[in-house]
């Protein structure tokens, strides 16, 4: 039982701290995933949705602050009792988006490492079961330092969270994990590759045949069945190949100039996925960034989910001197993890991505 407890602590440490500190390289992005869960298609508790940023910043510092405790042998009965409750409700968590296909990736590992809601299960099940070894046998988990020692590490660890939790809101994560980072281009994002995985259906056609019903099973080709066809009820047992970027447009009354914008040479982006939400008082600055790349023959152009009313009052309100064009707000706020943002592009790729608060490190 003792080395059992060993394997566990190490595992369940690591992993918490591993999946703690990913997340909390992108508050903003986890805090999207919640949002998600609250919602009234989900749980419905649509009045913790504005409480979601901050729920976040608790939640993921909590995780990494357990996984030190774990490892150090600190506060064992406190660190293991934590671990349990969280872990139970993270597995009723999981199981129930993948019961009822309600969230199709958990957020476990950020943008970093993609599970399905069945993978995030087994996750948190196997999870579980380190856990319950850490709990029955908890009195093997000794602590490695000193008392004062202890305090320190801990203290040290949940000040350093709370700095870089600091860092990432007020700038852009400092790893970025998503298809639109700095140097990736949109448009091989979408491409899909010749040799690329097709997606795999079973078609199960439905007859009737002298009188009684009879079902053929296919991979897409008409059976020969003398009989007469009722309908056909088609499953997708393989899923193909989905490129990183494939739900990017930029549209203007209906029409998508993604694919013509993408081949401008100089092409400065200002994203701001809700209009409503943005922290209006840095669209004065940007109205000047913008003025400065279009002096320099850049072309500017505004990225947002908002009305056409509300763009044209923030654009009048700010004289900003650039259309705005619709593009989904799930994709925006995949794009950049702040409202509003500028991204500077050449043919598609990514050269520059700031946060509000670092317009002035822009150069064009």
């Amino acid at each position: 039982m003792k080395y059992l407890v060993w394997i566990s602590r190490i595992f369940v440490g690591v992993l918490f701290i591993i999946s703690g500190l990913i997340k909390l390289n992108d508050p903003v992005g986890f805090s999207f995933k919640l949002e998600e869960y609250f919602s009234q298609g989900v749980l419905n508790l649509p009045f913790l949705e504005p409480l979601a940023l901050g729920i976040s910043i608790f939640v993921v510092i909590v995780e990494v602050i357990l996984g030190v405790l774990l490892l150090i042998g600190f506060k064992p009965k406190f660190t293991v009792w934590s671990l349990l409750l969280m872990i139970v409700f993270f597995t009723f968590l999981t199981f129930y988006s993948a019961y009822f296909n309600k969230v199709t990736d958990c957020g476990c590992f950020g943008d970093a490492v993609k599970l399905t809601p069945w993978e995030s299960f087994t996750k948190d099940i196997v999870l579980l079961i380190f856990i319950l070894i850490l709990f029955v046998g908890r009195r093997f988990i000794t602590p490695i330092f000193n008392a004062k020692t202890n305090w320190i590490v801990g203290g040290v660890a949940l000040l350093a969270c709370i700095l870089f939790a600091n860092q990432v809101l007020n700038h852009l994560p400092s790893v970025d994990f998503r298809p639109y980072k700095i140097e990736a281009n949109i448009q091989e994002g979408m491409t899909i590759p010749d040799d690329a995985p097709k997606p795999v259906y079973e078609y199960a056609w439905r007859f009737k045949v002298d009188g009684s019903e009879k079902i053929v099973v296919t991979h897409g080709e008409y059976p020969s069945v003398d009989g007469e066809f009722i309908d056909v009820e088609t499953t997708e047992i393989q899923e193909g190949y989905e490129p990183p970027i494939h739900d990017f447009t930029i549209e203007q009354e209906g029409q998508d100039y993604a694919a013509e914008l993408l081949e401008e040479e100089k092409l400065v982006m200002v994203v701001a996925y809700d209009l409503a939400k943005s922290n209006q008082e840095f669209f004065t600055e940007v109205a000047q960034v913008t003025s400065t790349a279009r002096k320099k023959g850049y072309k500017v152009i505004g990225m947002s989910a908002s009305s056409d009313e509300l763009k044209q009052q923030i654009a009048k309100k700010y004289g900003l001197d650039f259309s705005f064009y619709f593009t989904d707000e799930t994709t925006l706020k995949t794009i950049v993890r702040s409202n509003p943002a500028v991204l500077v592009l050449e043919k598609g790729t990514i050269l520059q991505k700031v946060h509000y608060n670092d317009l002035d490190q822009l150069s064009f």
